[in-house]
């Protein structure tokens, strides 16, 4: 009998490499003193290990790089689209495949045609930039998560659902026809990389096929969430992840995807849908704003390299070995007294900085102090999920807390070994030591419209 080993190693070999960017803290402080405290503005040779985000900071296979290299970049009509528009239509059994180049890209198309004034779009959790999409069309963005979710202590196998009984006494109240649109996140990056359950997803189907209402997938972690499914849903154990997916996929009328995450690349992406009407308008868009409708902002090489990772992702060695890196740091950190969503999601590791710097006010955005903190301390970039991205403004210009105050640490894949994952843990636990002794922040200056990514801050008096 093969025995079962404990330790999961990474299902590859590491064939290029590029240097760190190594650093002092001294140089450190300049760095972030001139980055005005926030992180988006720090050259990247400037980090060590850099977990802002898990969006096309991948490491691509031998196979997706070959594929670039037989990238047919005619500008109409190339070979490319049709590999990736086949593997898509597998996939997701949608007819209508329009490649943009980023998820928000899709998502300012498909709001464009479907939001407006007096509408709303309703979500278990909309993540930012798909928040500012909705909301830029004039509609009204709202999400109805699961309770469990906002228990971020105590472990819950689907903290990514949606609340369906609070969906429908939402939509009996606006009135189903100002909703053209549920979305479902899978999985729930606002909510720490959460996954949805299979359960969920279908009583969220039925809810939207009674009021007459199209769900979409934000499918940018498709494959992680069908693993977690596979791995903690009562029925799935014996299934393979792909089945799981095109079963997921089965239950929506759309999707977009960022292909930056789940599909292994390095830029791209993609709106997939059946209704012909909304497609014809998308298509019109594009042209507009991305390019022509078999490239739509990409290069040839890019839809290739896109069809080859969106079947490499479904690898199971692949899917757990991400799970498990990713549950290795959140264990590693509440074993130094780091407070996590609990538990870790797929693509990384949610830090509670409200319950970690109790003595920072929300106005003076504990989320983000930590984040600098862990940069000044060891060269790592993580991404504030708090006050100063999700925050309002009240008519006074002061910003109202949000509802929580995280740091994501948002794992790149196939890039870092558990050697620099142990590194983040020991930075982590100094952190903990000293944390009294980390400063808030305040605003010098901030846009309405996603302030995190360009704010200014300094540290508080």
């Amino acid at each position: 009998m093969e025995h079962k080993w404990k330790t999961i190693i990474e299902p590859f070999k590491i064939k290029s490499v590029e240097p760190l960017g190594l650093t002092t803290r001294a140089e450190r402080a300049t760095v972030l003193e001139r980055a005005h405290y926030n992180l988006f503005n720090i050259r990247a040779e400037k980090v060590l290990i850099d977990l802002l985000t898990d969006s096309g900071t991948g490491a691509m296979s031998a196979a997706q790089w070959g594929g670039i290299m037989v990238g047919d970049e005619s500008y109409a009509g190339a070979r490319s689209y049709y590999n990736f528009e086949t593997e898509i239509k597998g996939l997701t059994g949608f007819t209508e495949v329009i490649p943009v180049h980023q998820g928000r890209a899709a998502e300012k198309i498909l709001f464009g045609v479907i939001g407006g004034k007096g509408k709303c779009i309703i979500s278990n959790s909309h993540f930012d930039t798909t928040r500012a999409n909705v909301e830029f069309s004039g509609a009204e963005a709202m999400d109805f998560p699961v309770k469990a979710a906002l228990n971020f202590d105590k472990p819950a196998p689907f903290k990514g659902n949606a609340d369906v009984a609070a969906m429908e006494k939402f939509i009996k109240a606006k009135g189903a026809e100002n909703i053209p649109l549920c979305v479902m996140t899978v999985t729930n990056n606002s909510l720490g990389g959460q996954p949805v359950s299979m359960e969920n997803l279908k009583a969220v189907r039925e809810l939207c096929t009674k009021y007459g209402i199209p769900m979409f997938l934000d499918c940018a972690r498709f494959a992680e969430n069908a693993y977690f499914i596979k791995l903690r849903e009562k029925g799935y154990a014996g299934c393979p992840v792909r089945d799981i997916a095109e079963e997921m996929f089965e239950l929506a009328d759309g999707a977009w995807m960022s292909s930056k995450k789940d599909a292994l690349v390095n830029i791209g992406g993609f709106l997939a849908l059946n209704n012909k009407d909304w497609s014809a308008k998308a298509r019109q868009m594009l042209i507009l704003t991305e390019g022509f409708n078999t490239y739509g902002g990409l290069a040839g090489r890019d839809l290739e390299a896109i069809a080859i990772g969106l079947r490499e992702v479904l690898d199971e060695s692949y899917l757990q070995y991400r799970i498990r890196s990713a549950a290795y740091l959140g264990e590693g950190l509440l074993k130094r007294g780091v407070p996590i969503i609990n538990p870790p999601g797929g693509h990384g590791v949610y830090v509670n900085a409200k319950k970690f710097l109790p003595h920072i006010k929300p106005e003076n955005f504990p989320a983000q102090a930590l984040a600098c903190a862990l940069y000044l301390e060891g060269g790592i970039r993580g991404v504030e999920i708090g006050t100063l991205m999700f925050g309002k403004r009240d008519k006074n210009g002061k910003y109202l807390a949000a509802p929580m105050e995280l740091v994501r640490l948002a794992m790149p894949r196939r890039v870092y070994t558990q050697s620099h994952i142990d590194y983040v843990i020991e930075v982590f636990g100094y952190l903990a030591k000293g944390k009294k002794a980390i400063k808030g922040l305040e605003v010098v200056e901030a846009p309405p419209i996603l302030p995190h990514f360009t704010a200014k801050l300094k540290p508080a008096k």
